[in-house]
């Protein structure tokens, strides 16, 4: 039963742990923190999103706060139909990850 228990409070860790990481923002929020200076503009996001795959085109875009960093998710498509997610710094529009979407 120990065993049981133990396995049960690790597993409720694990999935609290994992809600807590990356937070969605609203969009309410995302404005707010825009026009207090904290993030960039969404057009700035967007363009360093863009720079990486020139002539593609947003399909999507959230703002997510993950360990109190925001990070600015922004979905490709480019020319060849194939898509990309790309992971914008927010707060400095430095691209942190880009990858293909599989």
């Amino acid at each position: 039963m120990k065993t049981f228990t133990a396995f049960f409070t690790a597993a409720a860790l694990a999935v609290t742990a994992g809600y807590v990481q990356a937070k969605d923002l609203g969009p309410d929020q995302a404005l707010k923190l825009r026009d207090a200076g904290t993030i960039q503009s969404f057009e700035k996001l967007n363009a360093a999103a863009l720079a990486k795959h020139p002539n593609a085109t947003i399909t999507d875009t959230e703002l997510e706060e993950h360990y109190g960093k925001y990070v600015y998710q922004v979905d490709l498509r480019d020319a060849q139909g194939v898509e990309w997610d790309v992971e914008v710094d927010a707060v400095s529009g430095q691209v942190l990850k880009d990858h293909q979407d599989k």
